[in-house]
């Protein structure tokens, strides 16, 4: 169970993710390797009120609407606040209201699953505040049908469940299509290092939609329900466009299970092999990179990175590269200013760590 507690006055807080490999896979029933990081969300829960109150330190202003999410339609953050009231209504959860502070250290945009992590932070402060409880995965898949009741997107449930899920210095290997799920230790010398390519992103305006659809034709082309479950030789009846798409996804579920071995026999550099081999894939079969995110890329490696490669969902963003912990804060700052000479663009970078998942204090 995620970690509650009792009263009124608490604070629930739900990291943000990096997935290690395993991108554009979990909507298909496919691989995925994510970790929760130590930047994420946070509401300050004030107490019990009339309605659901939340204010923004980011944005500076407030909203409040009804315990059970209400009908009216609001627009910007505040919406996937609402989306998850409806949700957790939907489940049985008392309309209990609350007065809350949000706070953020986590980047939104750069592919750190910031939508996610605001989900599961609202979710775990309004079964808290009503006493509400619910198994893990069942608060992230409310969770994961909330961001697609609020914008629209049909995102798969990797986001929220690395941020549900998250252990201290261990990764997720999740199915994502029986929810089966182990921890995989990640080597102590091994570094995450995030680069901000300044180009934000959002799934609502990308091409994320698009490439879910052309995903599933290839997929109902070949009859399969799961990528884990579609033959490699089927691909050579598929149509160009069907072939490239779920080419990525069959070979991306190899690369997770072949990333995992390298982790736990201590091989980064076959790890980052395999991370490069990710990036090429999501740039060359399912074009969702761009110029800025490729060159970051070649940066990290040009810097000391083993491998690196597109993080979330694309289009903009940022890369995840691995190195080594000694070196961590060196290569991100050369990473770092090296796009800023070549683009102009402030690339902005954090070193991650696996971390602890969703929880109340």
């Amino acid at each position: 169970m995620i970690r509650t507690v009792t009263g009124t006055t608490f604070t629930a807080f739900a990291p943000g993710r990096v997935n290690l490999i395993g991108e554009h896979t979990d909507y298909s029933g496919g691989l995925v390797l994510p970790v929760a990081i130590q930047y994420g969300i946070s509401i300050e829960v004030h107490g019990e009120a009339t309605e659901i109150a939340l204010s923004s330190e980011r944005s500076g202003r407030a909203a409040g609407f009804p315990g059970d999410g209400g009908d009216a339609e609001l627009t910007g953050w505040i919406r996937y606040a609402q989306a998850v009231a409806v949700e957790l209504d939907l489940l049985g959860r008392p309309p209990i209201g609350l007065a809350g502070t949000v706070r953020s250290d986590l980047p939104s945009g750069a592919g750190l699953s910031s939508s996610a992590a605001l989900e599961v932070s609202v979710a775990l402060a309004l079964c808290t505040i009503a006493g509400f409880e619910l198994e893990p995965f069942a608060l992230a898949l409310a969770c994961q049908r909330a961001e697609l009741r609020a914008v629209g997107v049909p995102c798969g449930i990797l986001d929220q469940a690395a941020s549900v899920l998250g252990r201290e210095g261990e990764a997720i290997l999740l199915d994502c299509g029986t929810l089966d799920y182990r921890l995989v230790p990640v080597p102590a010398e091994a570094a995450l290092i995030v680069v901000d390519s300044a180009i934000s992103h959002s799934h609502e305006s990308s091409g994320y939609a698009d490439r879910r659809r052309e995903l599933e034709h290839a997929m109902e082309l070949v009859g399969a329900s799961r990528s884990t479950d579609v033959d490699p030789a089927a691909l050579d009846s598929l149509d160009p466009l069907s072939q490239r798409r779920l080419r990525h996804v069959v070979t991306e579920n190899r690369r997770v299970l072949e990333f995992v071995a390298a982790l736990e026999s201590d091989d980064l550099a076959l790890a980052g092999t395999l991370m490069l081999a990710g990036h090429a894939s999501l740039r060359d079969d399912y074009e969702v990179s761009i110029p800025e995110i490729d060159l970051l890329v070649e940066l990290a490696c040009d810097a000391g990175a083993y491998g690196a490669r597109l993080l979330g969902g694309g289009f903009g963003g940022s890369i995840i590269a691995l190195a080594d912990a000694e070196r961590a804060d060196e290569i991100a700052a050369a990473v770092s200013d090296a796009y800023r000479v070549r683009t102009g663009n402030a690339g902005s970078a954090l070193v991650a760590r696996a971390s602890a998942g969703a929880a109340c204090t």
